[in-house]
């Protein structure tokens, strides 16, 4: 029985809410979910993951999102902006190493307008046109996103976090909606962008039927990247003494999405390897192929404190590479620093 659930997502890549309910609460899929997800990722993407160089550019944040160690109220946070120089020294670093992809991420700063924004991805796209630029800075009008877009941006990463409008009301301050993230989320693949959507695991409040909606909202996005990974706390937010999520359920979750979303490119978060010394490596056998090492300089590292314990605050460039290659490689896979275009292979998929 349980091997014929765990098929009837891989073929048909959908189950009803009763079947998801089953196989998200139960662990006695897990063994053949597991194994039908890699050869799932094997079947499309071979061995190979994916590294993405990720510049955490800036820790200031407008948001006061209750989850987040960056939030706004917390005055306890260790602020910190790269100045343009900085920021292409990251890249430079980065390109040496042989990255192809910049991922640009930060809280929603007002200090970096949309002319610095566009200052700094046009000079990494002059510098650098062999490379990928991905944005991941949050909610902005849509003439903002059409402008980093002309400027040489071509992915976005925008977790939507839930799509349950009652659970996201739950996790955010009243001046941030459901609504206007999916409309972000909307805007940014109507002008073109790679898209990457995604949400926590064991976040407060989180039941089964929003995972479940989470999931459903995917399969009307059609993104091109997935990024979720466990709920963990941070001392100084609201929710410090909340569970925090599970690498069981995480792991299973990325396991549905693979055999969901066969083509869709999966990240084996920091938030797995912070979790558990293995996480990542168990991230990429249940489908995962990508991580991304950080090109942050490493006096910045400990200040961009999403949650607390955050691993690999005090690697250099190199260091972070080299120890990922190896987890990777001991995981049975690849790493590969090319761009891996995915609207190329997600085109392939005729279903």
């Amino acid at each position: 029985m349980t091997e014929n659930l765990v098929e009837k997502l891989r073929n048909d890549r959908d189950l009803s809410d009763k079947e998801l309910k089953e196989l998200i609460e139960s662990d006695a899929y897990d063994k053949e979910l597991y194994k039908a997800a890699d050869e799932v990722r094997r079947e499309n993407y071979g061995d190979a993951v994916y590294l993405r160089g990720l510049i955490e550019f800036t820790s200031y944040c407008k948001n006061n999102c209750l989850y987040c160690g960056l939030r706004a109220g917390n005055n306890k946070a260790e602020r910190y902006r790269l100045t343009k120089a900085e920021i292409l020294d990251c890249c430079e670093e980065g390109y040496r190493l042989g990255y192809r992809t910049f991922v640009l991420q930060g809280g929603e700063d007002p200090y970096f307008t949309d002319d610095i924004i566009c200052d700094t991805v046009s000079e990494i796209r002059k510098r650098y046109p062999d490379c990928a630029i991905t944005l991941s800075i949050g909610e902005k009008p849509r003439e903002s996103y059409e402008r980093y877009f002309k400027a040489g941006a071509d992915r976005y990463l925008l977790r939507h976090e839930t799509a349950d409008k009652e659970h996201y009301s739950k996790l955010h301050p009243d001046n941030m909606s459901a609504d206007n993230r999916r409309r972000c989320l909307y805007d940014l693949k109507d002008i073109g962008y790679q898209v990457g959507s995604g949400f926590m695991v064991g976040s407060p409040y989180q039941t089964t039927e929003n995972l479940i909606a989470d999931l459903r909202f995917l399969q009307e996005l059609g993104p091109d990247m997935i990024g979720i990974g466990p709920y963990i706390t941070h001392k100084d937010t609201p929710f410090k003494d909340e569970e925090g999520g599970t690498l069981e359920l995480s792991l299973r979750m990325l396991a549905i999405l693979r055999l969901m979303f066969p083509y869709a490119l999966l990240p084996s978060t920091t938030a797995l390897g912070t979790i558990a010394s293995n996480g990542r490596e168990l991230g990429l056998q249940a489908g995962g192929n990508v991580v991304m090492p950080n090109l942050s300089p490493v006096r910045v590292r400990k200040k961009y404190a999403i949650y607390d314990n955050k691993i690999c605050t005090g690697e250099e460039s190199a260091q972070c590479r080299g120890c990922l290659e190896r987890r990777i490689e001991s995981a049975g896979y690849r790493a590969v620093t090319d761009r891996g275009d995915v609207k190329r292979m997600r085109n392939r998929d005729d279903k």
